[in-house]
């Protein structure tokens, strides 16, 4: 804005200088506008920078009657355009309303020495270029501060989206973590105890030996099959509906088990879905390693207004309840505004029930 100011000024002193030059008018005009000039294009940013209602006032004081000798002395285009870059000038130094007013209403008083049929015409017009100059200004204005705004609150979006991803990042390594230290850190640890077992038992027992072996051999592969299920969990998206989901998971769970559908099946959203699968996911892994289970009844509930899903067991339950993964599904539920209930008692099996609204 600054810079279009700038050229509007010089080219109204060029007009000054043609007018000079080209008529003989007097030398005066030239002299003054070219003060004028100086000081609206570079004492003006120096103003402006300072950011305080005496300087600028104190500028308006100065040029404003600047521009009236000038086009007492040369009335042409160049001083007319004069009063305009003043007018703009007073807007983008952000003086009171009632100052600028003034300013503008002072503006078509250059043509008193005028005839009165004269001068009003010419006041009229120059009072309608002043206040559409000023109106023109605070309009520009407003759209340069729009866009910085814009401009912050895109810059703020993307921090708020980078903190959203950082976040998710985290919870998703959280995630993983709970999983390896549930399911294959488990496994490792059998794995190591059975395989300290073979060792000690060796040089007395190579028979004994070989089937502590065998039976870490067996743990091992079941590990390498839970990190290959969760990998292909990882990568595949879900299969929709969940019922169906959920008939794949059964499938693989190495278990007796079987589903139960109630309710009028309808399409979840992808996270509540998700939250469900993995709670019938993370009920078959509890089972398979810790119940000694003959069977597993696994209950998907589509109620009014929630679904439910639960895996029961009638294995030789336990005191858990507190593991990594359990800790992860009350969250998820927790985040859609659902619950999880875990009950488990010796000798009397396990219930992991998970609902969610839906």
């Amino acid at each position: 804005m600054n810079r279009a100011l700038g050229v509007l000024t010089c080219g109204a002193f060029l007009s000054v200088v043609l007018g000079v030059l080209g008529s003989g008018e007097p030398v005066l005009s030239l002299v003054l506008g070219a003060v004028f000039t100086a000081l609206a294009t570079l004492g003006f940013g120096w103003v402006q920078a300072r950011g305080r209602l005496a300087w600028a006032a104190g500028y308006v004081a100065v040029q404003l009657p600047l521009a009236f000798v000038i086009f007492t002395v040369n009335a042409g285009v160049g001083a007319t355009l004069f009063l305009v870059v003043l007018v703009s000038q007073c807007v983008l130094l952000r003086l009171p309303l009632p100052v600028v007013a003034l300013v503008i209403a002072v503006v078509p008083l250059v043509h008193l020495g005028m005839s009165l049929g004269e001068g009003l015409r010419e006041g009229l017009g120059t009072l309608v270029s002043v206040v559409f100059a000023a109106v023109i200004t605070e309009l520009l204005l407003r759209e340069q501060r729009s866009r910085a705004e814009l401009a912050e609150a895109h810059e703020k979006l993307r921090d708020y989206a980078g903190q959203a991803e950082r976040l998710a990042t985290a919870q998703e390594r959280n995630r993983v973590a709970r999983d390896i230290h549930d399911g294959l850190g488990h496994s490792l640890t059998v794995v190591q105890m059975q395989v300290k077992a073979a060792r000690a038992v060796l040089p007395t027992d190579p028979g004994k030996a070989d089937e502590v072996l065998a039976k870490a051999q067996e743990q091992a592969e079941n590990a390498l099959a839970e990190v290959r299920r969760s990998v292909k969990a990882l990568r595949e998206p879900r299969p929709s509906p969940l019922p169906e989901a959920l008939d794949a998971l059964i499938s693989e769970a190495g278990v007796p088990a079987r589903l139960t559908v109630s309710g009028a099946e309808r399409p979840l959203p992808a996270e509540h879905r998700e939250a469900l699968f993995r709670a019938a996911q993370e009920g078959l892994t509890n089972v398979r390693k810790h119940a000694a289970a003959t069977r597993v009844d696994l209950e998907l509930d589509y109620a009014e207004t929630s679904v439910r899903l639960s895996v029961r067991d009638d294995g030789a339950g336990s005191r858990g309840g507190t593991g990594f993964g359990l800790l992860g599904l009350r969250e998820r539920a927790e985040n859609l505004g659902g619950k999880l209930d875990f009950t488990s008692a010796p000798g009397e099996g396990s219930a992991l029930s998970m609902e969610v609204p839906g």
